[in-house]
């Protein structure tokens, strides 16, 4: 598909499957509008970021799309139709359905580790809990590439996307960081855990300052949202914990430059 900067209406055929998608293409985030075209986009495998559903939007063709979107664990928004408008910018004939398509594809988490872990004895991933800043997301992925991170880890429900926004705060590093979705952060967090993958997580709440915890293993460092910080369960789990030492008045960091510390303590660690 090509990605153009220029805002701009096409109709081009949705790969070899007959049917026609109208797309909107909008410095490097693509939509597409209108229930069946969403459901075809689906059934055609598109690597959909997230879908935007009118709230008291009815009828059975919303409840194969509803049902479908279930199945396959897509990231869904219930929105005013002022949102969907904004979205759909000249193309008005939404039905009350807009869905984007992701610019990045995303990879499989098992695969994936087994992958690297053939490959390299210390690899380093980054899991993010319910992060849902596009801006943050974005200075997270360049950080990460960087710092040398091997993948960075999300939950398909809750995260946020990847948008026009994100690539740009990223210099697109987007684009040369493997991305991995997930349906739940705690079954990656034990699968990681059963490859000899230490999981340490960055809060607050921990007694140890970052610089008492070793990184020179295979590790994989999980960051929280921006609000409520790391999944209560995630925590109990986790093999260590650690904070940042706050000197200050202010108690918090913003978690992509709080994350770049952690990043970097790693990558000091291992010279």
């Amino acid at each position: 598909m090509k990605i153009i900067k220029n805002t701009h209406i096409q109709k081009p055929p949705a790969k070899s499957r007959g049917f026609f998608v109208y797309f909107c293409i909008m410095e490097k985030q693509t939509y597409i509008y209108g229930i069946r075209a969403v459901i075809e986009a689906i059934e055609a495998k598109e690597t959909l970021d997230k879908v935007f559903i009118q709230k008291g939007l009815q009828g059975d063709l919303i409840k194969t799309l509803e049902n479908l979107i279930r199945k396959q664990g897509l990231n869904t928004s219930y929105v005013p139709i002022e949102k969907l408008d904004r979205l759909a910018k000249q193309h008005n004939n939404h039905q009350g359905v807009v869905a984007s398509i992701s610019p990045i594809e995303f990879h499989e988490l098992d695969p994936f580790v087994e992958s690297v872990l053939e490959t390299k004895e210390a690899p380093l991933f980054l899991l993010l809990d319910q992060l849902s800043d596009v801006r943050n997301f974005g200075a997270i992925i360049r950080t990460a590439s960087c710092t040398g991170v091997d993948a960075i880890i999300i939950q398909k429900k809750g995260a946020a996307p990847v948008t026009a926004d994100t690539i740009k705060t990223s210099a697109g590093a987007a684009f040369q960081v493997p991305i991995i979705k997930v349906d739940h952060l705690k079954d990656a967090v034990f699968h990681l855990q059963a490859c000899g993958i230490q999981v340490v997580a960055a809060t607050e709440k921990a007694k140890n300052d970052l610089y008492e915890v070793s990184f020179t293993g295979p590790t994989a460092i999980v960051m929280g949202s921006e609000d409520i910080g790391i999944t209560p369960s995630i925590l109990k789990v986790a093999n260590a914990q650690a904070k940042l030492p706050m000197q200050g008045p202010i108690s918090s960091l913003n978690v992509s430059v709080a994350c770049g510390v952690f990043l970097y303590e790693a990558v000091r660690q291992r010279k």
